[in-house]
């Protein structure tokens, strides 16, 4: 019999809360809400909220929704895009998360100073990610994004840099990344390490890995498009090998749960509780364990 228990700390982050909650309210309504992107990098809760009416749009069908209401979820935009947007008669709904929006405000800023001392800004992100699209549209200027240690070839030793970060990045990688650019810099003095990632999901790393450690097996529970998914299910695989990753419940495989007593199911700030649960229940029901 395998005893499965779920992490109270896993699921929705603050600001995906908040944009879920508006996107429920805003349907609540008459009429369709249209959300320029998926609303949440977790396809199962996406299909949820499209049976309640919302549905998925990208930047090409603005000109066509004039009238219509265009929901910013919380990875943010552009300011490209609110132009757009006034420009086709559309009425926004902005739930931009608050720590994406400090983290835009930052950028700008950045590329203020840079500007200034002949420098450049670098991101810690993820190239073509939601967040990291707004964020180098905020201004006109290039702004150097790296996903790792290769990509560090791209930045010019010789002049100032400024080091920000996606605000659903690994801490280690970016206190890594930033050690590296100082080593690397002609003037380390000339380098700004600036930590932006967001606490409600780097605090989650270190709880993680304690509570994979705790069960013999571990289901993650995350879409396949969530950045902080595979950040968060990788701190639990180095805690316990036998970390598998699903998106719902039908992908889980009873072989995962041979010999063990234990099972922890948790999850990305993207994936809901409900969607927890119903692993959880599905695990119960494969192996006549109990929660």
């Amino acid at each position: 019999m395998v005893r499965v228990e779920i992490d109270d700390r896993s699921g929705f982050c603050f600001g995906v809360v908040r944009a879920i909650t508006e996107a429920e309210r805003a349907l609540e309504g008459s009429g369709t809400v249209f959300s320029l992107g998926d609303i949440v990098h977790n396809r199962i809760e996406v299909q949820r909220l499209e049976r309640m009416g919302l549905r998925t749009v990208s930047h090409d069908d603005l000109p066509r929704l004039a009238g219509r209401r265009l929901f910013i979820r919380a990875h943010g935009e552009p300011p490209a895009t609110y132009a757009e947007a006034r420009r086709c008669g559309i009425e926004v709904i902005d739930a931009t998360c608050p720590v994406v929006a400090r983290l835009q405000k930052r950028v700008v800023e950045a590329h203020a100073a840079m500007r200034r001392a002949g420098g450049q800004v670098v991101i810690l992100g993820k190239r073509g990610h939601a967040e990291v699209v707004g964020l180098t549209g905020q201004v006109a200027a290039p702004t150097i994004v790296v996903e790792g240690a290769a990509d560090l070839e791209r930045i010019d030793f010789a002049r100032p840099v400024y080091f920000l970060s996606q605000t659903t990045q690994s801490i280690a990688l970016f206190e890594e990344l930033g050690a590296e650019i100082r080593r690397r810099a002609a003037d380390p003095a000339a380098v700004r390490v600036d930590d932006t990632i967001c606490r409600q999901v780097s605090n989650r790393e270190q709880h993680l890995a304690a509570f994979a450690a705790r069960f013999d097996a571990v289901v993650f529970v995350a879409g396949r498009k969530s950045s902080n998914g595979r950040v968060l299910s990788e701190v639990c695989r180095g805690a316990n090998p036998r970390t598998y990753l699903v998106e719902e419940a039908g992908e889980i495989d009873p072989a995962w749960f041979d010999g063990a007593a234990s099972a922890g199911v948790c999850g990305a700030t993207s994936t809901p509780k409900w969607l927890m649960r119903a692993v959880a229940d599905r695990i119960v029901a494969l192996t006549g364990g109990d929660r």
